[in-house]
């Protein structure tokens, strides 16, 4: 009986240091282990137009939620020049570029509270630092914005949200044989998590966006050129992502997207209705919305 009872306490103690609870953590605040990793390029065309058609379903009601009274802050990240040659890009240092001249421009955000790092500067530890300092100031009545436009990539992560595939934005770290570093959808979800506002957007113009969804929260607007599996275009004809030109230059600097007139007189362009004219507009990519802030959300 004493032996039963040693070989049970045994097989205890085992399963306890077995446990997932007894697993280490992963370091959010490093490079993650990732397996079978592959890039999926943004791809480079030539001579594309849009479309003129509606969504079949428009994420815009027309029904304008509470508009900010705080501060205004943004992280706005653009990759063209990856390090080599064999995966560059041309536009997405100009998609960012747009993106901070509508925040500045049109909505009211003030330069010294936006984050704007292009090409080299956008490092794993930029994009890193920039999230944090953010989210140190950011209280509840302010207003986030997290712009990407570059490559995409999947692959097995240990980023803690329990896929069997994740994806990730690639940022400029590497070298010119595409060893890369990655932030993954749920190291995101980490940095993001805790943060005292409930009004940020996200918006990511890459291939495999569609899988940005592990950032959902209450007052979050995920915007995504494309799907969980899809490819996003950009074009000289554009001088922009295909899902950057209809979503900033075309439907907010331009105006083109203003289909509800919610406040008179002003530009107002929500996000909603940004999306809705990106999504008419785009051929060959499917963009995608995760809305769950109130009504629309006016930038």
């Amino acid at each position: 009986m004493k032996k039963l009872i040693a070989a049970v306490l045994v097989a205890m103690l085992m399963l306890v240091l077995i446990t997932p609870a007894a697993v280490a953590k992963p370091d959010m605040n490093k490079p993650l282990p990732a397996t079978d990793v592959e890039l999926v390029k943004k791809v480079t065309i030539q001579g594309k137009s849009g479309g003129s058609s509606k969504p079949a379903k428009q994420a815009a009601t027309g029904i304008l939620g509470a508009t900010s009274s705080g501060d205004k802050y943004a992280i706005l990240v653009g990759i063209s020049d990856y390090p080599g040659d064999a995966n560059d890009l041309e536009y997405c240092d100009d998609d960012a570029q747009d993106m901070y001249n509508a925040l500045t421009t049109l909505y009211g955000y003030n330069s010294s509270n936006i984050h704007l790092l292009l090409d080299m500067d956008a490092s794993f530890t930029a994009i890193q630092g920039a999230v944090n300092d953010i989210k140190s100031k950011a209280v509840a009545s302010d207003e986030v914005v997290f712009f990407f436009s570059g490559h995409g990539t999947s692959g097995r992560a240990s980023d803690g949200d329990g896929e069997k595939i994740d994806e990730a934005i690639v940022s400029h770290d590497g070298n010119q044989y595409g060893n890369f570093v990655y932030i993954w959808d749920g190291q995101l979800r980490d940095w993001f998590a805790g943060f005292n506002t409930t009004r940020i957007i996200f918006i990511f113009d890459s291939c495999l966006a569609g899988g940005m969804t592990d950032l959902q929260a209450p007052g979050r607007v995920i915007n995504m050129a494309c799907s969980e599996s899809g490819v996003s275009y950009e074009d000289a004809s554009w001088q922009n992502g295909q899902f950057s030109y209809y979503f900033v230059d075309q439907g907010m600097l331009s105006g083109l997207a203003d289909r509800y007139d919610n406040l008179p007189g002003i530009a107002d362009v929500t996000i909603e209705e940004a999306f809705d004219y990106a999504k008419a507009n785009c051929q060959m990519q499917k963009p995608t919305i995760s809305d769950s802030f109130s009504n629309d959300l006016l930038l």
